[in-house]
């Protein structure tokens, strides 16, 4: 099941007024930057870790078969390292509909490599939304994962771009590499 939240997000105003101002990005918006951005940065957050815990069936899936893409969980101690671009506000239209599968924006501390500690922007699928598929067994993921395919691609090519991403930034995510290590060959 999915959600349309497109129109909720455009309700959250709080960067309308910047000039530009920073978005996280911690799965495709690392390797597919297909928006206009001012600048682009590694970057990391603390206390959320990565998950292909998100349902997509407007994407890497369909409503019949959904595929699993990222999303954040609290996790003490965690720190999810990804990409930060500094965009403008007119660039949120684009990026809400890319999104619109229950992600919601949501405000937190960025760590930009080498410039500190910033206010900044992500989309953010808690567990309470309509295509939240939460944890399931590392081989089911997987599976899961290999199979799904929908207008954006194939759900295996999410998970291999997202963990050669990571790899290009010297990042090691654990639950990354598991569930790309974990992909059936399929005949």
């Amino acid at each position: 099941m999915s959600i349309d939240t497109t129109a909720l997000n455009r309700t959250m105003t709080h960067f309308d007024r910047h000039h530009s101002f920073w978005l996280f990005g911690y799965g495709s918006l690392i390797w597919k930057a297909d928006f206009p951005f001012l600048e682009r940065r590694p970057a990391w957050i603390t206390g959320w870790a990565r998950r292909f815990w998100q349902g997509s069936h407007d994407h890497r899936g369909t409503p019949e078969a959904p595929g699993r893409v990222a999303t954040l969980v609290r996790e003490p101690g965690a720190i999810c390292h990804g990409m930060a671009y500094r965009i403008r506000p007119d660039t949120l239209g684009a990026l809400d509909l890319r999104e619109k599968n229950g992600y919601l924006r949501e405000r937190l501390e960025l760590h930009l490599a080498g410039d500190g500690v910033v206010e900044g922007l992500i989309y953010l699928a808690a567990a309470d939304n309509a295509a939240f598929l939460g944890e399931a067994p590392l081989a089911v993921m997987a599976d899961q994962i290999a199979r799904a395919r929908g207008p954006s691609g194939s759900n295996r090519d999410y998970l291999l771009n997202l963990a050669r991403a990571l790899e290009e930034l010297g990042v090691v995510d654990p639950h990354i590499d598991a569930l790309a290590a974990a992909l059936p060959e399929l005949a």
